[in-house]
């Protein structure tokens, strides 16, 4: 195993999983699926410009790598798994785009989509972090820290039997910058690079304008997107050309035109030329031929009843009411359901209500914090979330980033009258509502999901019941969406998953404050994060990123963009018990439904098993609830 493991230790940033498929055709037709094995090897470019023999050479010209250990085998994948089958799970919203770039891909669809389907130059390790290879087998930093080599592994090819090469870089990364792909925070984050370098067929270098210690994964994880597709269109081409079909992929899945079903279904499918499916650290992963999203919009009780009917083969239970009173039925007590609360280092993420502080009333502190005073959400979690969640005061609630000296908020009416009095809401009108000295009601609009009622409609009691009006729209996923991206709302019901290593450039810098399609929704502006944001890219000591993070966590809770809710550190899940999976379920940090997509497989004596006992109204042996892997292996990795 060759590394620079100090480098790579102060390097290690943001995300954890580059969800990293492809398919659909501009110019010729779709070849994937053919065996790319029997494409020709390139025998011509020489070991020093990154062809075959260059393992040999490569730490000798600086290049590092990482050599995957058998005892980590099991992180990559079990070697029990069998391939075959479809995975079918029941999603609430069909994507605006079937795009993994560009105005509208950010929705989680998109990222779950990219991550099987496209990958990157570099990856990180499942449970250390460390950098690993994808498409490039090496990689070389140098001394400065500013510029970076990779070596492309002359094996990679695309779906459509292209070569992966160094070109790809350079017309990714200059999509990624094309203004015209309406998606300003890419410019953010790539604009920190200089156009990459072709310097070879299958070696790109990049220099980064500035230092920052998560330059290589940003760089290094962007999913490569084929040169020979994009260099025949522009943004805005792109945008159009590909709002529903897929470019070729490197991933292993992809996704053909004719299996999007618009607002119904969309349907992945294994690539079996995928060029990487031996690799050791690929070989146990990507086991269902067949991945289908079925479309149930806005409808989570449906939802549930498709799942219960066999429909749908996993389903997360969100709702703290259906895990304790309704998973109790007959497929559950009788072992054909399994059900399970699976424990990771999954971040917590943030949830709550998000003030739109461009526009009235939430322009006002006072008025946020006094809605923040009047959200009981102590009294939600006793009476409606059976007490199984604790209370969130930071962007970072319950990890190491967390400020402890943010305000623990608390419900509190005589704070939010005197708050709501200091506002200028002294008197209330005939209706009983508060009214300002010009008699403008505080009032304002909430739109959501329909299911999202019954979260929102106490919060509505809880305002009515001190003179604010907020009114309920009922609006679907896709809509509201957009509307947030527009910034056309006033509050907004938010649920944002966290990250290992924290981003906030891409939700606080004040740069995006007055800017649509991006993750600062609020509108926060602040010269202080702005300053501490620019000094966390180049602080290489994980120390004082963590004292950084906390100041910034610091100055937004005295701002007040959000009224936090509420966090777990858990995944209620529900699934058919025909499936294999690895003895953690979930991935260490990731922590979520999608490792079912990458780990998990049909097991066919369990689905044999299955069928028999729902034939004959037999038991299956029901496992232990709790699932305790991470956390177990976190304290034993202390010892």
């Amino acid at each position: 195993m060759k590394r620079n493991q100090i480098f790579v230790l102060l390097m290690l940033v943001v995300s954890l999983v580059l969800w990293s498929c492809g398919g659909g055709e501009k110019q010729a037709a779709d070849t994937a699926g053919a065996d790319n094995s029997t494409i020709a090897k390139d025998m011509t470019t020489s070991a020093e410009n990154g062809g075959y023999g260059f393992e040999k050479l490569a730490e000798d010209l600086g290049y590092i790598t990482y050599e995957m250990q058998p005892e980590e085998q099991i992180f990559f994948g079990d070697p029990r798994a069998k391939k075959g089958g479809m995975f079918r799970h029941i999603t609430t919203r069909f994507p605006a785009t079937m795009r993994t770039e560009g105005q509208n891909a950010n929705y989680v669809e998109n990222s779950t989509i990219s991550g099987l389907c496209y990958e990157g130059l570099v990856t990180t390790h499942p449970l250390t972090l460390e950098f690993i290879p994808s498409l490039a087998s090496h990689w070389k930093v140098s001394e400065d820290k500013l510029k970076f080599w990779f070596r492309i592994n002359p094996d990679a090819r695309w779906s459509d039997g292209h070569e992966v090469v160094a070109e790809d870089v350079v017309a990714t990364w200059d999509l990624h910058m094309d203004e015209t792909i309406l998606s300003p925070s890419d410019q953010l984050v790539y604009g920190k690079f200089e156009r990459p370098v072709v310097e070879s067929k299958y070696i790109v270098s990049v220099v980064c304008k500035e230092l920052s210690w998560r330059n290589l994964l940003y760089f290094g994880g962007m999913a490569l997107l084929p040169a020979h597709y994009l260099n025949q269109i522009d943004g805005s081409e792109y945008l159009k050309e590909y709002q529903f079909k897929m470019l070729p992929s490197t991933g292993s899945y992809i996704i053909h035109e004719e299996d999007i079903i618009s607002q119904e279904s969309f349907t992945l499918t294994r690539r079996t030329d995928y060029w990487a499916k031996d690799d050791p650290m690929n070989k146990y992963l990507a086991n269902f031929d067949k991945i289908k999203f079925i479309v149930v919009k806005d409808n989570q009780p449906l939802m549930y009843e498709k799942f219960k009917k066999g429909e749908g083969d996993f389903y997360t239970v969100s709702k703290a009411r259906v895990w304790v009173e309704e998973t109790n039925y007959e497929s559950i007590q009788k072992g054909w359901i399994q059900k399970r609360k699976v424990y990771s280092e999954k971040p917590a993420g943030t949830s709550g209500y998000a003030f739109n502080m461009r526009k009235w009333p939430f322009n006002d502190k006072r008025v946020r914090m006094a809605f923040t005073y009047l959200y009981n959400r102590e009294k939600m979690n006793k009476e409606m979330y059976y007490s199984e969640y604790s209370m969130m005061n930071s962007m970072y609630s319950g990890s190491v980033y967390e400020n402890p000296n943010n305000e623990k908020v608390v419900y509190s009416p005589d704070k939010a009258v005197k708050l709501l009095e200091e506002a200028g809401f002294k008197n209330r009108n005939d209706e009983g509502w508060l009214v300002n000295a010009d008699g403008r009601i505080l009032r304002f609009e909430i739109a959501i999901m329909k299911g999202s009622d019954y979260m929102v409609t106490p919060v509505q009691q809880m305002m009515k019941d001190y003179g604010i009006d907020m009114q309920i729209k009922y609006i679907d996923g896709t809509a509201n969406w957009k509307n947030l991206m527009e910034r056309n709302f006033t509050i907004y019901m938010q649920n944002w998953s966290g990250l290992v290593f924290p981003n906030p450039e891409t939700s606080l810098h004040s740069s995006l404050a007055d800017q649509d399609n991006n993750n600062n929704i609020g509108g926060f502006k602040n010269e202080r994060v702005d300053v501490l944001l620019a000094e966390y890219d180049k602080t290489f000591s994980q120390a004082r990123r963590v004292e950084i993070i906390r100041e910034i966590d610091g100055i937004y809770s005295d701002i007040h963009p959000a009224a936090w809710g509420i966090a777990r550190n858990y995944q209620r899940i529900l699934y058919w018990d025909k499936f294999g999976y690895p003895e953690y379920m979930v991935t260490r940090f990731t922590g979520d439904y999608r490792t079912a997509f990458t780990h998990w497989w049909i097991e066919p004596e369990k689905e044999k098993a299955l069928k028999e006992a729902m034939a004959n109204n037999t038991n299956l042996p029901s496992g232990e609830v709790d699932v305790k892997f991470w956390p177990k292996f976190l304290k034993a990795s202390l010892k």
